[in-house]
């Protein structure tokens, strides 16, 4: 579990079956789906180094579109991607925040300082660190914000090859500080990623916003009117000049969520929030995320010099990943420990929480995406994703080495 405050306030409450249930169907989803995230990038990787490159990167650029009436978008394959497919991931990232700050790991004070201060370290120390590198070249400090953020999928499936030497605890502090983390990344990308902002389309968003309000405060619980009016926000926000894929984050934010162990029997059968979660689920573990990674992790190595690997933004990358995560976020529990305001979840001690510090340094996904938006040449945006695709390698094998000699072996029963 997440940390409590010292024993003297009692122990926290046991999870219930359902919560329990739901937990292990999250883990094993992440997990599996960060198995197949890590194939897909090494794919993209084999592409886009064998004679399928041609091919690849057309792909990547074939001309699609819809419309309807005089209202039509045509984006590359690789734009649909990453402004489409990827605002439904950031849709089920905001259900996820908004199901845990309600009535999950974040509902309450004692359960979200750990997570928070070790995420909020986690993030501002591999900026510094990435500053550090950089601060003398404008172009590649528009990415200062690419090392901030952890994988969930890859680390918990880095995790999941430790099988049950893995404590609950852990895998649930971990993905508690990916999904702070996650909300940190949001607001980054809202406050510093935007561009050409258009005021007619703004308006026009806020309308809808508006609209879906409008709904909760008269306690619609069908999802499809939520739907479908986040896809008329996602055209809105898309031409407003704010990145697309915070409609999907506004969408996920106002659909409702009823806690159904807290639910008048009859009045409410499911959360319309974690329906839809448990439906999306898959759909982002197994195909988007997988699919995002084969479109932009194929980085063509031929060309790569020693000079080009240990640039300042690739090498400010890989440092800020790699030392600055775990730094910070290790720093921040200690302190936390050591001023008797949180404790270390249950299995877990100073070794293991510098195992997961380690693991929050596969930044990947969120790093590559946050890239794509820092860096529109192609020359920049290659020497991040060398630095995340190392950094991400680096903290994977240093991170499950580790944990696999610190955490003891599990304990036989019976004969």
């Amino acid at each position: 579990m997440t940390a409590t405050p010292p024993a003297a306030r009692g122990p926290k409450p046991p999870l219930s079956a359902r919560a329990l249930h739901a937990l292990a169907e999250f883990f094993r989803l992440e997990a599996a789906g960060g198995i197949v995230l890590i194939g897909a990038a090494l794919l993209a990787l084999l592409c886009a180094n064998s004679p399928l490159q041609p091919g690849y990167a057309a792909l990547r650029e074939l001309p699609l579109g819809i419309g309807v009436g005089d209202m039509r978008i045509y984006k590359p394959a690789l734009d649909w991607i990453n402004d489409g497919l990827m605002a439904v991931f950031f849709l089920l990232v905001a259900l996820e925040i908004k199901r845990e700050a309600l009535t999950g790991q974040l509902a309450g004070r004692q359960q979200l300082i750990l997570p928070l201060v070790c995420a909020s370290a986690g993030v501002a120390l591999p900026a510094l660190l990435f500053t550090a590198f950089n601060r003398g070249d404008a172009s590649a400090m528009r990415g200062w914000a690419v090392p901030t953020a952890t994988d969930i999928a890859f680390a918990l499936g880095i995790l999941s090859l430790l099988g049950s030497r893995v404590p609950v605890g852990m895998k649930l502090l971990l993905s508690t500080i990916a999904v702070v983390d996650d909300l940190i990344a949001i607001l980054i990308i809202a406050l510093f990623y935007a561009h050409g902002l258009s005021l007619p389309a703004l308006a026009c968003a806020a309308a809808v916003l508006l609209a879906m309000w409008l709904l909760n405060r008269r306690k619609v619980t069908a999802l499809t009117p939520y739907l479908v009016l986040g896809v008329v926000l996602w055209v809105c926000v898309l031409k407003s000049g704010v990145h697309a894929t915070l409609a999907g984050v506004a969408t996920g934010l106002l659909i409702p969520h009823v806690d159904p162990d807290n639910a008048i029997p009859d009045e409410v059968e499911h959360s319309p929030l974690e329906h839809l979660e448990r439906a999306l689920h898959p759909w982002v573990a197994y195909a988007i995320l997988p699919l995002f990674a084969f479109a932009n992790a194929g980085l063509v190595l031929g060309g790569i010099t020693p000079a080009d690997m240990f640039a300042a933004l690739p090498v400010g990358i890989v440092v800020a990943l790699v030392l600055g995560k775990p730094l910070g976020i290790v720093g921040a529990a200690l302190g936390l420990r050591a001023a008797g305001w949180a404790r270390f979840p249950e299995g877990m001690d100073t070794r293991a929480m510098l195992g997961l510090g380690l693991l929050c340094g596969i930044g990947f996904t969120m790093s590559l995406f946050i890239a794509s938006l820092a860096y529109p040449d192609t020359l920049r945006y290659d020497e991040a994703v060398l630095g995340v695709l190392g950094a991400s390698l680096v903290a994977a094998v240093l991170g499950g080495a580790w944990l696999r000699a610190v955490l003891p072996m599990p304990t036989r029963s019976g004969p």
